[in-house]
């Protein structure tokens, strides 16, 4: 071959140890250059025959050189190279301001949310006084807490929703009145036994009736227009578990009463509660058309015109 794998040619001379060069020796003027150094004849560089070149298939050995070292391993510097490593330093300027921007509200509302929680649960306070309506717009209906933080008042009662109504006998001028149905002891036959229960029987008649008595006064008396609310919507509820019983005519008037029986005390114990149950009766409600489902009220909407004409 006329050149060897560095590149030079046969009248070049090649070096034993490149890159020591520059070392002076005692008998070496030092003004002599790199070419002076070592002088070495065509006669002692050993010719390069055909035993020399590498035979076809032969492993070679790896190439140092560092551009095929790069091109080779992909390590080509550019100017993505200096965006090191993932997250929002991976992103362009303006998608890292948009991303730090929707970071900050969504901390903000995080934050904000929990100083409402702790609002709500805390004892009555300054800040409760003055913004309570902020504090209940916040957390009702969605993150209402029947809890507090500070007093834990775990349910020592059992209450019971009974209703009864008085029936207008179809055909017949007078009407009846049916016993007593417990709405609760409905809802805890649907529970019981029930792997995936539904969250209207856990939780529907249970707390409307939290609602309407947290809303009225001893007297019955609503406070505002919370207790207005809790009225209708207790009413409501009341005709669709009505609607589901069938007694055979129109519920003229309905009656709702509270049954709350102590827990009693457990066997270990030697402590004395009443577990006799306690009364509470509501006044008697005339049906409205608001307390019916839409498609009942559609129906007698179109009787009373009929009876009109």
């Amino acid at each position: 071959m006329d050149a060897d794998h560095g590149g030079r040619t046969g009248n070049e001379k090649k070096l034993a140890w490149p890159g020591v060069t520059d070392r002076l020796y005692p008998d070496q003027d030092p003004e002599a250059g790199p070419a002076d150094e070592l002088e070495a004849g065509p006669a002692d560089e050993p010719e390069a025959g055909p035993a020399d070149e590498p035979e076809a298939g032969a492993d070679l050995p790896p190439s140092t050189d560092p551009e095929s070292e790069g091109a080779a391993s992909g390590s080509v510097l550019g100017p993505s190279a200096h965006r090191l490593g993932g997250g929002l330093a991976a992103l362009s300027l303006p998608y890292q301001v948009a991303a730090a921007l929707a970071l900050s509200v969504i901390g903000l509302l995080a934050c904000a949310h929990i100083a409402m929680i702790f609002l709500h649960v805390a004892p009555s306070n300054t800040l409760t006084k003055q913004h309570g309506e902020v504090v209940d717009d916040w957390v009702f209906p969605e993150f209402e807490q029947n809890w507090k933080l500070f007093a834990p008042n775990p349910l020592q009662q059992n209450i019971s929703v009974h209703v009864r109504a008085e029936v207008a006998d179809n055909g017949a001028d007078g009407s009846s009145v049916t016993r007593w149905i417990n709405l609760s002891r409905d809802d805890g036959e649907s529970i019981r036994g029930n792997l995936l229960p539904s969250h209207v029987d856990q939780n529907e008649l249970r707390r409307a009736w939290d609602f309407y008595t947290g809303s009225h006064d001893s007297e019955n008396r609503p406070n505002g227009l919370r207790g207005e609310l809790s009225e209708l919507y207790i009413r409501r509820i009341v005709m669709l578990r009505l609607a589901e019983h069938g007694y055979g005519g129109t519920v003229e008037r309905f009656q709702v009463r509270s049954a709350v029986r102590s827990v009693g005390a457990p066997p270990w114990s030697d402590e004395k509660i009443s577990t006799r149950p306690e009364y509470k009766e509501l006044p008697w409600w005339t049906v409205a058309p608001s307390d019916l489902p839409r498609t009942a009220a559609a129906d007698q909407a179109a009787q009373a015109g009929q009876a009109e004409r």
